[in-house]
This record gives structure tokens, sequence and C-alpha cells, in this order.
């Protein structure tokens, strides 16, 4: 693979990634996200 299509391959991932999170934090699901990150974290330390 050379580096030019490297970069243009990578450019267009991060750019994929970009619109996907933005999207998330538009319909609120970043509140979903964290309720179960702390509820996951509380159960491995035995407070949950």
């Amino acid at each position: 693979m050379t580096d030019r299509r490297r970069m243009i391959l990578t450019a267009a991932l991060l750019f994929t990634a970009i619109l996907l999170i933005a999207a998330g934090v538009a319909e609120g699901q970043y509140h979903q996200v964290l309720a179960k990150a702390t509820r996951i974290c509380l159960e491995c330390i035995g407070i949950g």
C-alpha cells in the first residue's frame, strides 16, 4: 500500500469516526454510555 493511499484511508476513517461520534452526541447517546460505564465500574469494585 502506498503512503498516499494509506493517508487517504486514514483520513476517511477519521472523518467517519468523527461523523459517527457527532451523530451519537446529537442523539444524546453519551448519557446512556456514561450510565452503563458507571454501573459496570461500580460492579467491578463491588459497590453496585
